[in-house]
């Protein structure tokens, strides 16, 4: 399997996160954000849509969509219930990863990372939108080990990659206990640094 992806993105690093976890082999392909190499012919013939991550299986198809790519190498493993309803639970915080934290958490990361802007110039409804998303995580993972219960699932992986570095785009996780715990528990399981080696 080859994945082409940025290893600063998030969206990226939830790929990695699931190969490594699960074995499975792959050759990384660097595809570095915001160099227009997502814009060339042969990128766009593997993703119309010029975005990372994309992995090509050893057959030759195409998959693109990082929570896509997460549902489907974690088939069959211990990182997604078998169980209709429980997988649809992992399902329901996918969409919200998408939706209600990413664009708002890496985008927020990004003005930092990769534009190299400073912190205190951060669009101020971004970022109040993205601390809402996080005080939702401490909230729901107040009373859980993981985001849907005692075992970590894509779930836990999708909403670990950003918000493992969002101290990068100026959020305190400080005052955050339950995600603090989350992420390390995350990181145990996941074989990753701790997070103060990462940000």
């Amino acid at each position: 399997m080859q994945v082409y992806g940025d290893l600063q993105s998030g969206n990226c690093l939830k790929v990695k996160y699931i190969a490594d976890a699960l074995g499975v082999p792959y050759e990384w392909r660097d595809v570095p954000s915001g160099t227009g190499a997502t814009t060339t012919s042969e990128f766009l013939a593997l993703n119309p849509a010029a975005q990372v991550p994309v992995i090509v299986l050893d057959d030759g198809r195409v998959l693109a969509q990082s929570n896509a790519i997460l549902r489907y190498l974690a088939r069959d493993s211990r990182f997604l219930p078998a169980d209709a309803f429980a997988a649809a639970k992992v399902d329901e915080w996918l969409f919200w990863e998408q939706y209600s934290h990413e664009p708002y958490v890496a985008v927020a990361r990004a003005h930092v990372v990769y534009k190299g802007h400073t912190i205190e110039s951060r669009d101020a409804n971004l970022v109040a939108r993205a601390e809402k998303a996080l005080d939702r995580l401490e909230q729901a993972l107040s009373g859980s080990d993981f985001l849907t219960g005692p075992a970590l699932t894509i779930a836990d992986i999708a909403l670990l990659a950003y918000t493992r570095l969002s101290p990068q785009g100026g959020f305190d996780l400080t005052g955050r206990p339950a995600i603090r715990r989350w992420i390390a528990a995350c990181e145990q399981e996941l074989g990753l640094p701790a997070l103060a080696a990462v940000n």
